[in-house]
């Protein structure tokens, strides 16, 4: 009877050694698993993480790429606008400036004969009968002059002035105020659209 229950006590023993042997297996598989799946995890996450941060440098990169050279096409668009602007400007004044002086060479080939005219109509007598004809020619003559831009020039009993006046000659000034003052006009002077055109010869006072 002892022994019966020596034996079966045995038995017991093996069983639960038996019965617990396999589930210590078990969960010492499932933890291994477990510990080789969380480097696999962190592994491929550190992975995407690199390529996408390699990914953004490379299109900041572009960008900043791209930036230079939209600086670049727009400083040549601004360069390029600029001389265009100063050529069109400078065109405009020449235009402006032929319209304006395009018949210079022509009326300065007519001052001679002007001058020709105001000397014989002076030289003529207050009662020749040409005389009013010569006066109303080159009145007409001047008026036509005038019309394309002619002014005489002012120079009598005004300040000497090389950008106006050209002197031939100097004389003693008869007063103290008339020193360094346009005394005699021996030559009329002409702008021609308020640029000159021929000096005044001048006598001045000194």
């Amino acid at each position: 009877m002892e022994q019966n229950e020596k034996e079966e006590k045995i038995e017991q023993e093996q069983n639960t050694v038996d019965t617990e042997k396999p589930l210590n297996d078990k969960d010492t598989t499932k933890e291994e698993t477990s510990t080789k799946q969380e480097p696999e995890e962190d592994h491929s996450r550190r992975g995407r993480k690199k390529r996408i941060e390699r990914h953004n440098d490379e299109l900041n990169a572009k960008v900043e790429e791209m930036g230079h050279k939209l600086a670049e096409m727009n400083d040549k668009y601004m360069r390029i606008y600029s001389e265009y602007e100063n050529y069109r400007k400078r065109t405009s004044l020449e235009k402006a400036g032929l319209i304006l002086n395009g018949g210079k060479d022509v009326i300065k080939l007519m001052l001679p004969i002007v001058d020709d005219m105001e000397r014989a109509i002076a030289n003529m007598a207050e009662t020749d009968s040409a005389r009013e004809g010569m006066q109303l020619i080159l009145k007409n003559m001047l008026n036509a002059l005038q019309q394309k831009g002619l002014k005489p020039m002012e120079a009598m009993g005004v300040k000497f002035d090389e950008n106006y006046h050209e002197a031939i000659t100097q004389i003693p000034a008869p007063t103290p105020e008339a020193k360094g003052t346009v005394i005699d006009v021996v030559k009329k002077g002409y702008f021609l659209n308020d640029e000159v055109l021929r000096f005044a010869q001048v006598v001045v006072a000194c």
